[in-house]
């Protein structure tokens, strides 16, 4: 019984090498293509079936390190107000879930109309650091 073993030349170890690279690299391309575009096409569907709504007021939400310039801000039932997120010093965004609002420098601003009464809780919704948990404020809509 005659056992073969086959030998590879240094020429065939790298062109397989670089094959499993081209291989690799065209997958994490592809995956990061992907996302970007998921992410790119849903912020695109949901800016062009949100339609165009005037502010009657604005209210401007600084936020600083751990902090925002406010502990409360208010704001009236039925009335569309413009929220723009100001970002002193540090990286901060701020999530209001109920208001399905999200600012961060990206996208700085957006006009809601608060249709429902009552204390909502404001965050930051970046991870900024040993302070992220306690910054918060509240929302109170009247």
């Amino acid at each position: 019984m005659s056992h073969f073993h086959y030998a590879w030349t240094s020429w065939e170890e790298v062109w397989i090498i670089k094959k499993f690279v081209i291989l690799l690299s065209i997958v994490f391309v592809i995956a990061l293509t992907a996302c970007g575009n998921s992410n790119d096409s849903a912020a695109g569907n949901a800016n062009t079936s949100e339609p165009e709504i005037e502010a009657e007021t604005e209210l401007t939400i600084t936020a600083t390190n751990y902090s925002f310039d406010q502990e409360e801000y208010h704001l009236k039932k039925g009335v569309p107000v413009k929220i723009i997120f100001k970002n002193d010093s540090g990286n901060h965004g701020i999530l209001i879930p109920e208001f399905e609002l999200q600012l961060n420098s990206k996208k700085s601003s957006k006009v809601i109309v608060p249709e429902e009464a009552g204390t909502f809780e404001m965050t930051c919704s970046i991870m900024c650091g040993s302070g992220h948990s306690g910054m918060n404020a509240k929302i109170i809509v009247e």
